[in-house]
This record gives C-alpha cells, sequence and structure tokens, in this order.
C-alpha cells in the first residue's frame, strides 16, 4: 500500500515536475553555461570561459550604470510601499459603511496590464498637458519635465509604482484580520492606547507578513523592466537604464546572449545574497506565534 501511494503521489506532481525541468531549472541551467561562451544565437556557442565576467566588472560602465539606476530605486520604493501599503491595509481595517467597495478600488490597478499603465502614466507625466503638472499648477510650481530630467525620472516611476501597490494591500489586509482580536482587548484592558498597541500587538503579529513582502519586493523591484521601457526606454541619459533593460539590450538589440547570460546570472547571485541577509537578519525582529522564542 505504501508502495501504491508512493506511485500515485509520484504519477501525480510528475506534470509539475516536467514542467519545472522544460521551463525553469532547463533554461537556468542553460543561461548558466551560455554565460561563459561567446553567442549570438546562431550556430554554436563559442566557450570563452569568464571573459563575460571580466569585461562587466571591469570594461562596462552601462553594467555599474543598470547596477546604481536599480539600487536607487529599490532604496526609494520598497520603504514606500511598505509603508503605505500597510497604512492603507489598517485604515481598510476600521468597520466604516462601503470600505469594501474602496478595497475593490484600490486593488483594481493590480491587475492591469503593464504595458497599459505605463502608457496611461505617460499621460499623467507629460510635462505640458499632463495630470500631474496641471495640478502642481494650482500651486504656482512651473511645470515639471517628469520623463525628461535625469534627476525626476526615477521619483516619476517610484510615484507610478506606488499607484499599483493594492496586491500588497490585501495581503497586508489578510494578515490583520487574522490577529486574534483577544490580544487587542487584553492590551485595550490594561490601558494601551493605540500606538502601543501598533507596536505591541499588530506589527509583531505581522512581522511575517511584513518579511514576506519585503523578500518579495526586493525579488520583483531588481527586475523592473516594462514601465521604464515603455515610459523611457532607459532615458534620459541612461538615467532610468534598470538592470533588466541593459539585459534586454544586449541580448535582443546587440545579439550579444551569452553575455546577457552573464548579466542574468550576476542578477540572480545578487537577489540571493540580498534574500539571504534579510532571510539572517529575520530571526531578530520576526516573530511567529506559537514559538517559544526566535531560533
Amino acid at each position: 500500500m505504501a508502495r501504491r501511494e508512493a506511485i500515485t503521489g509520484l504519477l501525480w506532481v510528475q506534470a509539475w515536475f516536467i514542467g519545472f525541468v522544460l521551463f525553469t531549472l532547463g533554461p537556468i541551467v542553460a543561461a548558466a553555461y551560455l554565460s561563459f561562451t561567446e553567442w549570438n544565437g546562431v550556430g554554436s556557442p563559442r566557450w570563452i570561459g569568464l571573459g563575460n565576467y571580466a569585461e562587466l566588472l571591469t570594461d562596462d560602465p552601462l553594467f555599474w550604470q543598470s547596477l546604481k539606476v536599480t539600487g536607487v530605486f529599490a532604496l526609494l520604493y520598497l520603504p514606500l510601499s511598505l509603508l503605505i501599503g500597510f497604512g492603507m491595509a489598517l485604515l481598510m481595517n476600521q468597520r466604516l459603511r462601503g470600505v469594501s467597495v474602496f478595497r475593490t478600488i484600490y486593488y483594481l490597478p493590480s491587475v492591469l496590464s503593464g504595458v497599459a499603465v505605463a502608457v496611461l502614466w505617460g499621460f499623467v507625466f507629460h510635462r505640458d498637458y499632463g495630470v500631474l503638472n496641471y495640478f502642481l499648477s494650482w500651486f504656482g510650481i512651473d511645470p515639471v519635465p517628469w520623463l525628461q530630467d535625469p534627476h525626476w525620472v526615477i521619483p516619476a516611476l517610484v510615484i507610478m509604482q506606488l499607484w499599483g501597490i493594492g496586491g500588497s494591500v490585501i495581503i497586508y489586509l489578510g494578515g490583520l484580520q487574522g490577529i486574534p482580536t483577544e490580544l487587542y482587548e487584553v492590551a485595550r484592558i490594561d490601558g494601551a492606547g493605540w500606538w502601543a498597541t501598533l507596536r505591541t500587538v499588530t506589527l509583531p503579529m505581522m512581522s511575517p507578513v511584513i518579511f514576506f513582502q519585503l523578500v518579495l519586493g526586493v525579488i520583483a523591484t531588481l527586475q523592473i523592466f516594462t514601465q521604464a521601457y515603455v515610459l523611457t526606454g532607459g532615458g534620459p541619459d541612461y538615467a532610468s537604464f534598470f538592470y533588466a533593460i541593459n539585459i534586454y539590450q544586449r541580448a535582443f538589440v546587440e545579439l550579444r546572449l551569452g553575455y546577457a547570460c552573464a548579466l542574468s546570472v550576476v542578477l540572480a547571485l545578487i537577489i540571493i545574497a540580498i534574500t539571504g541577509i534579510i532571510f539572517k537578519t529575520s530571526r531578530s525582529w520576526v516573530y511567529y506565534a506559537g514559538e517559544k522564542e526566535n531560533s
């Protein structure tokens, strides 16, 4: 019977396993191999060892520029997305009439196509006819060249990304509604105010959700591509030349697929390193109910 159960289980998972090997593991292994070759997509790859890695580290200023742009964007966007998403979830967790309508409205941007959203925000950020500059003109502020000025293009992209954090708000909301009400009752009996309750009850109980959102946010933010490519194409003056745009340019414009694979491997290593640090430090601030102490 145990053998039959094992065979049945393997039969059920074989579809997933075949898909994983063909569409995930296979491409990862192929990209790792091609990163040591010179290949334009036609013919056989030519083995060059660490040549691609040596070039991107020592002789490619665009590698460092794309890394810098992506890092600056991540440092601006991630803290804001965590704070605003959590704050919106706190507001939408109130028992108010019609709050479910606002939850639905705020979630809608997260299900829209990335290209459609980028085109929409292109009109919003237009220097002469954009809605945002029209609003700023009410306060006597001159038109801002959001997408034409290297100093403003990253803040513009951050604003656009923050518009679509409805998905994370729903996740925060689910976590908030999963906190036992008994904890709030005990805090209220002890005389804790709103801030003390937030600090001693809500934040500790929500720390696994915040940790989850932080990890997913790092992975997604370091791979941002569609919005920047549609709006600016990496300009002006490479000010929005994100790492993923760099990979795209090398692979499909210059046809240097081996070099693009090397860039992809480096990005994967950076993501693994950052998420590893987050996991390591999470022991000191993530609380899991039921544990006697943080391991």
